[in-house]
């Protein structure tokens, strides 16, 4: 019952497979291959346009490259206050932007919307004593679990764009928002606007892949340099090339991604039906974030059941939580069962009829 986060787990067993059969004979090194190049072409095909396309191997390189590829070392990139280029990258962005600022803005279930991004704009200063505002990052799906729609994605990228500002997207549950949402990558990207994607596959069945992926080349400009000077050129670099061929592979990605999202519901309405226990925010991707009496949630986890306690900085207006209450957060992933939800929910509601 370890609902801990999705990066608790290993890799699906057909990603181990792709690895293994990459691991045979020599290739070319640093993304030379045959298997990166077709992973690159496969992007294309996937989001309906040329695009460039840089593999990393983890999601704070993807996140903190792309930010300091569209941010100048002197400008700011403006963000929720609870995303996690800002609460959990350890400083990243900013470092590898040679010092760029990351602005945080408010909004109910960490998502950003184009009336905070005005409201943002209106109260910067200016001046040079203050850094320009010259990016803008959106989480889809973000820290509460919430997903930003299409046509929210489009507003927040208009306004952004309107003022001077690219747009990137830390997607490191893209296909988890990607399957709720049942819209194609492409529309969910550079068709709503965003310039620049960090693509995540390790929280879906990779054993560590990620992408920088551009839509607006003129931002890929001596992306290559900034990749290798992180560390990030990977010298077996088909390794990671052939965890996103197998993660393609017949769809196999939105397959996990459908399976956890499904997981999550399940968790959550059976949560939600317990007398004491409420959603702090939807359950619109892999994750359920629960209010509960605090006697349960001890419960729980003295019957060995893993799980965070979670911030309550952006809940709904009105909605609040109890000193005798608990926020928590249950991740799902593609290898969550029936059967851990069904022991989660029976010792859940037998401990919340003994705390009455």
């Amino acid at each position: 019952m370890n609902f801990a986060s999705d990066n608790i787990v290993g890799a699906s067993p057909q990603v181990l497979d792709a690895i293994a059969a990459a691991n045979t004979g020599a290739l070319p090194s640093y993304g030379g291959d045959a298997i990166t190049k077709r992973v690159e072409a496969r992007f294309a095909e996937i989001f309906e346009r040329d695009c460039a396309v840089f593999l990393v191997t983890t999601g704070t390189a993807a996140n903190a490259l792309a930010i300091s590829a569209l941010t100048p070392p002197y400008a700011a990139c403006m963000t929720h206050e609870e995303s996690h280029a800002i609460d959990d990258e350890c400083g990243a962005p900013e470092f590898f932007g040679g010092g760029c600022k990351l602005v945080g803005v408010p909004g109910v279930g960490a998502k950003l919307s184009a009336e905070a991004i005005r409201t943002c704009i209106a109260n910067e200063p200016g001046g040079v004593n203050h850094p320009p505002l010259r990016s803008l990052s959106l989480s889809q799906a973000t820290e509460c679990g919430m997903i930003h729609t299409l046509d929210e994605i489009r507003s927040i990228a208009e306004t952004a764009h309107g003022h001077g500002m690219a747009v990137h997207m830390d997607g490191a549950r893209f296909a988890n928002a990607l399957v709720s949402l049942g819209c194609t990558p492409a529309e969910m990207t550079w068709k709503a606007g965003v310039d620049c994607l960090s693509f995540g596959g390790t929280k879906n069945g990779c054993l560590m892949a990620e992408a920088v992926v551009f839509f607006d080349l003129q931002w890929a400009k001596d992306f290559i340099y900034r990749r290798k000077r992180a560390g990030q050129t990977v010298s077996k670099g088909r390794l990671i090339s052939a965890q996103f061929d197998a993660y393609f592979a017949q769809d196999h990605w939105l397959y996990l991604a459908r399976h956890a999202n499904a997981m999550a519901r399940a968790l959550s309405d059976g949560l939600a039906a317990l007398p004491g226990f409420r959603r702090a925010w939807p359950t619109q991707a892999n994750e359920a974030f629960i209010i509960l009496p605090g006697k349960v949630a001890s419960a729980l986890r003295s019957a060995g059941a893993m799980f965070h306690e979670w911030t309550d900085k952006s809940l709904p207006a009105g909605e609040a939580v109890a000193d005798n209450e608990v926020l928590i957060r249950l991740v799902t992933s593609f290898q969550t069962t029936s059967e851990m939800i069904e022991a989660f929910l029976a010792i859940a509601r037998s401990t919340s009829i003994q705390a009455k």
